[in-house]
């Protein structure tokens, strides 16, 4: 990893490093993931749409790189990933606002 950087790059290397330490996992996450993606009632552009907005969420910087990828390799636009993500935006920012009824009704709760 170089020393600017906050992750490591992803590597054929690392990913063989984790299925080595652990194969039966490994190959049992690979099936499930393959399974995911796959189409079915969803298209796959569709499910890699969706995988870019929920990266987002998730904030997992990994995630948002392949699945971006991924996407336009199964068709998606730039315009439409970029719509992925405003609505991932909008949810995140959505349930923030949402989840303050939580914290309005424990003030309420709290005596003085």
């Amino acid at each position: 990893m170089k020393g600017d950087q906050l992750y490591p790059e992803s590597s054929r290397e690392n990913v063989k490093k984790r299925a080595e330490l652990a194969p039966e996992i490994s190959e049992a996450f690979v099936g499930f993931s393959k399974a995911v993606y796959k189409e079915g009632a969803l298209s796959e552009k569709t499910k890699q749409l969706i995988a870019v907005a929920v990266a987002h969420v998730t904030q997992c910087p990994y995630c948002i790189r392949s699945h971006t990828r991924l996407a336009m390799r199964k068709g998606a636009s730039k315009e439409e990933i970029m719509e992925a993500i405003w609505v991932a935006t909008e949810m995140r920012a959505g349930a923030a606002y949402s989840h303050a009824a939580l914290a309005v009704d424990e003030m309420d709760q709290v005596k003085p």
